[in-house]
């Protein structure tokens, strides 16, 4: 099985609709950890619909085309593909409610080599279907780590941004539920990985694993508690290196560093001091 790099390239997504409510915005919070605390105001707002308002990083699970690579024809080893990056940027606040457009494609294809992967970057813009305003563009790396050595170009990948070499500015601690996953996966991801022990442990887990984009969405939560006073319209972006996998009940502990309008964070999971997401770089206003 080789990729292959024109049909991939220029592979092209119809455009996916998506129509969510009040009460896929509190479940998506509910899955990233939102009202632990339930008599805890600020996050209510979020999960009660109420004067209600929509997490920012709930962006990466609107619109989406899905799992695409699976399709045979792309030649893409699936089975070892990774969630290597994922990233976005805001233009206008995302409402609590409303009917979404988004628009998918491909942007690159890098061959790192034989034996050394491949990366598969993509992006998506997230328009709102009746004003046509854009929302949101959020950008991906997939790593292909069967698939190198395809014939593709071997250009340099971007560099990731680099945390700066201090103590950190601020650390949040936020608890994740032990029924994390299974709520998270509400929100579109239904991959039994997060929800079967059976394949976790196939994998190579001791359990079902916590979805990398619910991880992202509890270092969002850390930066919007502690950088933005819970004020969505403050988070402008956001972009992370995924780097291990989180278990359901864990401790997440975000490292933020403040340089004015630029927030650098890592985030390591307490109870067995892994890191888990790097070289996070969000802008807020």
């Amino acid at each position: 099985m080789t990729i292959d790099y024109d049909k991939l390239l220029n592979h092209k997504f119809e455009p996916v609709e998506q129509i969510y409510t009040s009460k896929d915005s509190i479940l998506y919070a509910l899955g990233i950890g939102l009202s632990a605390d339930p008599i805890d105001m600020d996050q209510l707002r979020f999960t009660y619909e109420e004067d209600q308002l929509a997490l920012p990083t709930m962006f990466v699970v609107m619109a989406s085309p899905g799992f695409f690579l699976k399709e045979p024809e792309y030649g893409v080893d699936w089975v070892k593909v990774l969630h290597g990056e994922q990233g976005f940027e805001i233009h206008k606040t995302l409402p609590a409610s409303g009917h979404l457009i988004g628009e998918t494609r491909i942007t690159e294809i890098i061959d790192k080599g034989e034996g050394r992967g491949a990366l598969i970057f993509s992006d998506r813009k997230i328009f709102n279907k009746f004003t046509g305003d854009h929302l949101c563009t959020l950008t991906s790396t997939t790593f292909a780590r069967g698939d190198g050595g395809f014939g593709g170009p071997k250009i340099e990948a971007p560099k990731p941004h680099v945390i700066p070499d201090r103590t950190p500015d601020s650390v949040v601690e936020l608890p994740t539920l032990p029924q994390a996953a299974l709520i998270y996966r509400l929100s579109g991801d239904f991959n039994p990985l997060h929800a079967d022990p059976r394949i976790a442990k196939a994998a190579g887990f001791k359990a079902p694993i916590l979805h990398g984009l619910a991880t992202l969405g509890a270092a969002g939560h850390a930066i919007l508690k502690d950088v933005c006073d819970y004020n969505p319209d403050r988070f402008k972006s956001l972009k992370l290196r995924f780097t291990s996998p989180v278990y359901p009940g864990e401790t997440i502990v975000t490292e933020i560093w403040k340089d004015g309008s630029d927030i650098s964070f890592r985030s390591r999971v307490k109870e067995r001091d892994v890191v888990v997401l790097n070289n996070g770089l969000a802008v807020i206003k």
